[in-house]
């Protein structure tokens, strides 16, 4: 039975209203951001400033070193993007692909792991990373990107199990090998599964604040977020600054989500090409 327009026209609206709710706070992060000390703090709000002041952005940025930080953000969380992608890709496509004795069992196991919060191995982690010399330096949150996740390797695993056991026979009568039949065969199809797999892991990172806070002790290592928590501590009576900086900080992730939306969808949706 089909739908009234009406009806439409009301769901539509509800969602309408449902959305205007939850972008309210990200617009007034916007519009405060553009204005002076004094209105962001004036009651009765002010909802649009006298004078759009861009200068905030460049004053806030400049305040400390962003630079820096952003450049370590970038390192350390493209590098880490990579290490997963890589990783989790190669291992899942052996649990996929390849038929071993206790593969189940191995399976199992790695899928317990997530079952272990980070609290519990950050002490361990952190002794080690301490003998291999890591710490105050990117290496402990870089590495442990090469050594994959188990939610990744999930996650893929699951998505190569519904290509088709004939790609791999067409290849290997090809005489392909299975690093050929990996790269060249399965790397091209998981394509959507990857950028989504890359999107989340980005955005993990870019936003990680527990695990630079340990690692990390030199201002000149820090991240964005970390960064970002001293210069709250810094500004912690000024409004201005800290919409600016949080402001600019959630550009990449937002900025890679759209550019790469149409991916997610067709993963999340369980489309194979």
């Amino acid at each position: 039975m089909k739908m009234r327009k009406s009806n439409y026209v009301v769901i539509y609206a509800m969602l309408a209203v449902m959305a205007l709710y939850f972008l309210m706070p990200f617009v007034w992060m916007i519009i405060t951001a553009f204005k002076t000390e004094a209105e962001a703090n004036r009651y009765p709000p002010v909802l649009f400033p006298k004078q759009w002041l861009f200068s905030n952005f460049i004053d806030s940025w400049q305040s400390q070193n962003f630079n820096v930080y952003l450049y370590n953000s970038l390192t350390v969380t493209i590098l880490h993007t990579l290490g997963i992608l890589i990783s989790c890709s190669m291992v899942a496509y052996g649990f996929a692909r390849f038929s071993f004795k206790g593969k189940n069992v191995l399976f199992v196991f790695m899928l317990a792991t997530m079952m272990i919060p980070w609290d519990v191995t950050m002490i361990p982690q952190y002794m080690e990373f301490k003998l291999f010399g890591w710490i105050n330096s990117l290496k402990a949150l870089i590495i442990p990107g090469f050594m994959g996740s188990a939610y990744y390797i999930f996650l893929l695993r699951q998505f190569m199990m519904n290509i088709p056991k004939d790609f791999d026979d067409a290849a290997r009568i090809d005489g392909a090998n299975q690093f050929i039949i990996y790269s060249r065969i399965f790397v091209p199809i998981m394509k959507p599964a990857l950028i989504l797999v890359g999107i989340l892991n980005f955005i993990m990172v870019w936003n990680d604040y527990l695990g630079p806070l340990i690692f990390l002790q030199s201002r000149g290592k820090y991240t964005l977020a970390l960064g970002l928590a001293a210069f709250k501590g810094v500004h912690e009576t000024r409004t201005i600054p800290l919409m600016c900086i949080t402001l600019l900080m959630i550009i990449p992730p937002l900025v890679l989500f759209i550019a790469t939306q149409k991916y997610v969808v067709e993963q999340t949706s369980g489309a194979i090409k």
